[in-house]
């Protein structure tokens, strides 16, 4: 069995368009929550999201290529070519034919779809843009970088809503474990800024109407995010050979269904979760430092969320520093693991560990350190990385320091 290496990462979100934006702003505490820009939202409950401002394809894409690309696949190549060029990663025939790109996304080109809905039921137009399904479907930004760098091995995408990226980072360190892939390319991306869709979330009742405050008491709701988080994963061995920076190493994986609701969290699957990550990583509760939270700041996930850290930690719960980067980022559904697992892997690679921004005031059912407001500095060895999804599929990712 080979050690998993994470030798490259790339970010694009709201709080930076490059990993290093991404991260200072995070460890700064700066939440890049705001007023949407890209969608009309007088007629909602709510107007704030995390949003990449004033995005436009023009730096990354020519006009032609731009034409066949939702906003979210765009988002997954962008992310990769950072990955990719921050691992010096050296293309042949062979590695092309030996590398995956397993992607996470909940809801794929919503932006695109919801534009055609508007032409066929608002407007009363008998088509709509011919390239509608190539760019809705969820696996567009897999397939977009198989062009991009030419990769003919495994692509697909999972999606398992919240925890779709989560599911996608851990299938492909188990790929490069086993010895069925040389190298990975992984991650998640979303832009889930349509009318339709923010209309859909605007009836669930769980949006935030201000801010997004996790584990705080006068927490209202979720904020949600938009941006793509991508790694390299490549065997311990040939990361070293050709001497690339390793960041950090992905140790473990654990998986659980809930069984129970399809939108209520669930302690005991959440806990399984974690407890699969422990048993992949052979390691012992009390060797994880830091864990980087589900923390969505809804009244239901974030209670159930620490009663399931303390059911796996024990008294050792009281020990660990925890924090929910959506206080930043927001909520970026399919694409929220990898942006907390690019978050998780540098907290491990700087010593410094992100805060839960916009904390106000302790939750007695939330009783954990939860780095209010400010970023704290910690060598860490070990840390977890939560995502629990609608449908009660979890997945935590175990990283350790390089």
């Amino acid at each position: 069995m080979r050690r998993v290496a994470i030798t490259g990462v790339g970010v694009i979100a709201g709080p930076g368009r490059t990993a290093s934006e991404f991260w200072h702003n995070l460890l700064e505490g700066r939440p890049a929550i705001g007023p949407l820009e890209s969608v009309d939202t007088s007629a909602m409950r709510f107007q704030n999201g995390s949003e990449v401002r004033g995005y436009s394809h023009t730096p990354y894409f020519e006009d032609r290529r731009a034409d066949f690309m939702d906003r979210f696949a765009q988002f997954a190549v962008i992310a990769a070519r950072e990955a990719v060029a921050q691992a010096g990663i050296e293309w042949t025939p062979e590695l092309r034919e030996k590398t995956a790109i397993i992607t996470g996304s909940c809801v794929g080109g919503q932006s695109t779809e919801d534009l055609g809905f508007v032409e066929v039921y608002k407007l009363a137009h008998n088509r709509v843009h011919p390239l509608t399904i190539p760019k809705t479907m969820a696996n567009a930004g897999a397939s977009h970088i198989s062009m991009e760098f030419g990769i003919t091995g495994p692509s697909f995408t999972i999606s398992t809503a919240c925890s779709s990226s989560a599911h996608a980072i851990g299938q492909a360190a188990w790929m490069i474990r086993s010895g069925m892939v040389d190298l990975a390319l992984t991650g998640g991306s979303e832009a889930p800024f349509s009318f339709g869709i923010l209309k859909a979330w605007e009836a669930m009742r769980v949006v935030s109407p201000d801010t997004c405050r996790p584990f705080s008491r006068d927490r209202h709701g979720m904020i949600l995010g938009e941006g793509a988080g991508m790694l390299v994963l490549e065997p311990w061995e040939a990361a070293e050979a050709r001497g690339a920076r390793i960041h950090a190493e992905l140790v473990g994986f654990g998986m659980s269904a809930d069984a129970c609701h399809i939108t209520q969290p669930s302690a005991e699957g959440a806990a399984r979760a974690m407890r699969g990550a422990l048993r992949d990583a052979a390691i012992e509760p009390e060797q994880i430092g830091y864990i980087n939270a589900h923390g969505t700041a809804t009244a239901a996930n974030d209670p159930t969320e620490t009663a399931a850290i303390r059911s796996v930690f024990g008294a050792h719960a009281n020990k660990l520093a925890i924090s929910s980067t959506k206080s930043m980022h927001g909520h970026a559904l399919g694409a929220a693991a990898a942006l907390e697992a690019v978050a998780a892997i540098l907290s491990l690679r700087d010593g410094m560990l992100p805060p839960t921004a916009n904390y106000r005031m302790p939750d007695a059912e939330c009783d954990l350190d939860v780095i209010p407001n400010r970023a704290r500095a910690a060598q860490v060895e070990y840390a977890l990385s939560n995502s629990f999804a609608f449908g009660g599929l979890n997945a935590v990712l175990a990283f350790k320091k390089a």
